[in-house]
């Protein structure tokens, strides 16, 4: 699989990403239902064997979890992936999770990260969320000390908007920026993508499923079947009225992939990565098999006119 070049960095990421969100499980509030940590690994090792050559998780999924699970599958492993974390959102022993970007608790939160993954050194760490705003700049200057210490190789940020990256760019050098980015969330085109252009800064887009929903799988039935602890249940994307939109839209999108020999979902990671200043596409997977259905998705190009048709799909969808 082609690779490429993360912003001012020489880390070179293949386009798709694995995104581990999911294999935090169903306990905690923003979780995916019910997972076996068994097929986690099983699913990170054959993500690697199709050819990816990195690893997206957090500290908060799956309060810490996530983390834990993807170390003991690093641990069985001769050559390592390239592993972007992040930091900011905490937890209290109840399970409330709560933003903090004070330096100690930032370089805190480091070393638990290391500790869990069973690592010496992040490629890619991040602040997860510009909260609380006040504190962005005391947050990120405690990045930047962790960078000269030799615990991470690049700091990045995720979903901060292009007023926060000027205000922490003179601090230390923005490598990478993580938002959310699908044919339902197109909020980075306007400003952050032109920054990010100016400024060598590469793009690692996570949700280009929008959680799945592009895929192609998703009915009202499968919708009506998520698991209690799924916090997708109270996504509005996932229910009326948009729910019966965004299926009719995922028809539409099965038809241009089938032109293609792809899948709905393919089509959406290729229609994210269309983008030139777009690195990589997080791809969630949480059970062997599914990698396989999507990862292709950084390796095809749509054509224009392809491009103009789904253009059209989004339209008629409003």
């Amino acid at each position: 699989m082609k690779t490429r070049k993360l912003g001012h960095s020489p880390l070179h990421l293949t386009p798709v990403g694995l995104g581990t969100w999911a294999i935090g499980g169903g306990d905690w509030k923003f979780g995916w239902g019910a997972q076996d940590d068994a097929l986690s690994i099983r699913t990170i090792h054959e993500a690697m064997a199709v050819g990816i050559n990195w690893i997206d998780t957090a500290a908060v999924y799956g309060l810490g979890r996530s983390e834990e699970v993807v170390g003991r599958a690093l641990k069985e492993m001769k050559e390592k992936p390239i592993i972007s974390t992040k930091c900011e959102r905490c937890w209290d022993p109840d399970g409330s999770i709560v933003p903090r970007l004070k330096r100690a608790s930032v370089k805190q939160e480091c070393e638990d990260s290391l500790r869990r993954l069973q690592i010496d050194v992040i490629d890619m760490y991040q602040i997860h969320w510009p909260q609380p705003d006040e504190d962005i700049e005391e947050g990120w200057s405690a990045v930047a000390e962790l960078v000269k210490e030799g615990k991470v190789r690049y700091a990045g940020v995720s979903n901060f908007s292009v007023a926060q990256l000027e205000r922490i760019q003179p601090i230390h050098r923005v490598t990478f920026l993580q938002p959310p980015y699908s044919m339902l969330n197109r909020s980075i085109e306007t400003a952050l993508l032109p920054y990010c252009e100016a400024n060598d800064i590469g793009i690692v887009s996570y949700s280009p499923m929008q959680k799945g929903l592009l895929s192609g799988k998703v009915t009202k039935e499968w919708a009506d079947a998520l698991p209690t602890d799924d916090h997708r249940r109270a996504d509005p994307q996932f229910n009326e009225p948009l729910l019966s939109k965004n299926i009719a839209l995922t028809k539409a999108l099965a038809e241009i992939a089938h032109r293609y020999g792809r899948n709905s979902a393919e089509l959406a990671i290729a229609w994210v990565l269309r983008q030139p200043r777009v690195t990589a596409a997080i791809v969630g997977a949480r059970k062997p098999g599914q990698i396989k259905e999507t990862v292709f998705g950084g390796n095809f190009t749509i054509k224009p006119d392809d491009i103009a048709k789904i253009e059209e799909a989004l339209a008629v969808r409003g």
